[in-house]
């Protein structure tokens, strides 16, 4: 049982990670290139975003729990342990902080679009925030994969 954890800590970090990658930096670029309705490319890409949070919390919540009773009391001074616990504050400000906000600003310029809208500049304000959080949260991840390691020690 003792490996299948150390397994499922490894696969956890790189499907999170992964996915952080592949959405943010391949299917969201993609999706507004090929689409060719930008509104329609963005709600596609909030849907998916919307899940990379609801994944990255539940494999935070794991990472944290096994980084915890793997180390007992020596958690607080491993550097994975920040790293997750940071990733995860992050991913819990964009779920229930920017997105929210990004949501309401879209709901508010109805029957327009929002990029249509007297609205727009503080979508792309909050847009430009949500986007920094994620670059900030995508690097430690990166971070993360090159140290996961210590983890197991």
């Amino acid at each position: 049982m003792h490996r299948f954890a150390e397994h499922l800590y490894s696969v956890f970090i790189t499907l999170w990670v992964g996915a952080l990658w592949a959405i943010g930096y391949l299917a969201a670029p993609i999706l507004f290139r090929v689409l060719g309705d930008r509104a329609l490319a963005g709600r596609v890409a909030g849907e998916m975003f919307a899940y990379l949070g609801w994944l990255g919390m539940a494999m935070a919540a794991y990472l944290l729990v096994f980084l915890a009773l793997r180390k007992n009391g020596a958690a607080f001074r491993s550097s994975v342990f920040w790293l997750v616990l940071l990733m995860l504050l992050l991913t819990v400000a964009g779920q229930f902080g920017v997105q929210p906000i990004l949501a309401q600003l879209k709901a508010d310029s109805l029957p327009r679009e929002v990029m249509e809208s007297a609205l727009r500049d503080r979508f792309m304000v909050w847009h430009g925030v949500s986007s920094v959080v994620y670059l900030i949260q995508s690097v430690l991840g990166l971070l993360l994969v090159v140290l996961q390691g210590r983890g197991l020690r």
